[in-house]
């Protein structure tokens, strides 16, 4: 079985900024999204984070100063993070970047609620 990696949405430029904690995401149709370490690091696209299904997602807690170690390409279709919490195991699809940058503002609020209503914390 082959499988179909085509993307509805492909970068022209993918720049971390390891001191901002800031990965930016330049796309072909002129879109830019900045995405902070903390953001992509508590939403990672992982099983881990995600689960394997519908209602498992993990909420992760403790990530307010999380850095970008590397980011690493995966065929023509995404890429690995490795935080410096050592977490790697999620693959950002180019139409998954789109989307968190579409989104990113109400996930964040999502979040941010959550954490609250749980009684966790960004801090570590």
């Amino acid at each position: 079985m082959t499988k179909d990696f085509r993307q509805a949405h492909k970068p022209t430029e993918i720049r971390l900024k390891r001191d901002e904690k800031m990965l930016e995401v330049i796309f072909d149709d002129g879109r830019e999204f900045r995405f902070p370490a903390e953001f992509l690091r508590v939403e990672s696209p992982s099983a881990e984070v995600q689960g394997h299904g519908p209602g498992q997602k993990q909420l992760v807690a403790g990530r307010r100063h999380v850095g970008i170690m590397e980011v690493t390409p995966i065929g023509n279709y995404a890429v690995g993070i490795k935080f410096d919490d050592l977490h790697d195991t999620g693959i950002y699809t180019w139409d998954t970047f789109y989307k968190m940058g579409l989104n990113q503002d109400e996930m964040w609020s999502e979040y941010l609620a959550a954490i609250e209503e749980a009684g966790l914390s960004r801090d570590p």
